[in-house]
Order: C-alpha cells, then structure tokens, then sequence
C-alpha cells in the first residue's frame, strides 16, 4: 500500500514482449538477482529489542484475559444455541425432542401397538 502506483498504463510491457530487459520492477522477484533495492516495509515491524519483564507480564495477563473472555464468551454462545434448538425441537416436535429423555409410555411403544392390534 506504501508502493506508488503507476497511473501510466502505456508504460507497462506488452503480453507479446517475452525478453526479461522489459520486465517492470513490480514483477521482479528478490530471489533471481535483480532486486530492486526497495525496503520491504512491515505494517507493524517486529521489536528490535526484548520489552523489560514488567511490559511483558502485563502483555501476558492482557492476553489471559482476552482469551478467558473469547471462551466464556464462546461457552456462552454454545449454550444458548443447544437450549434454543433444544426449544425449537420441542416446538416443532410437541413433546421432548430427545428420545433419552422420553418417559416409558406403554401406548406409543411400537411393540405394543401391534399386540393391541392383534388382540382386537
């Protein structure tokens, strides 16, 4: 984003031109021999030295409490979707949505339907 654009379109190489005297700068790449002897420039460049002990300790407790907050938060997020698809279940269904859960009822059992059927 620090690169200047080139707003003049007839100055790049044709498609047609395959000699690598015509190559644009923009297209050379550092490992072939032809650097162009720009700086790459980092957005956030890395720390030339070590922070003293008490910086890093408050950047590690900035970071414990960020990441406690992204999991309760996500522990939170998880718990609300399975009781609210455990609400949606039992709305569409009309009754418990987990079979687990159900009570033993002798009249919706499918072994007894057919004993009751053939009784008749």
């Amino acid at each position: 984003m620090s690169d200047p654009q080139n707003p003049n379109p007839q100055n790049l190489p044709s498609s047609s031109a395959s000699s690598s005297s015509n190559k644009n700068p923009t297209e050379i790449k550092p490992g072939n021999g032809n650097y162009s002897g720009q700086k790459v420039h980092f957005s956030n460049p890395p720390e030339t030295t070590n922070p003293d002990p008490a910086t890093l300790r408050e950047q590690w407790r900035f970071a414990i409490r960020q990441y406690s907050k992204w999991y309760s938060h996500a522990w939170g997020t998880a718990i609300l979707a399975g009781v609210s698809f455990f609400a949606l279940g039992w709305i569409i269904k009309g009754s418990n949505p987990l079979p687990s859960s159900r009570t033993d009822d002798s009249s919706s059992s499918p072994s007894n339907d057919a004993k009751e059927k053939a009784t008749r």
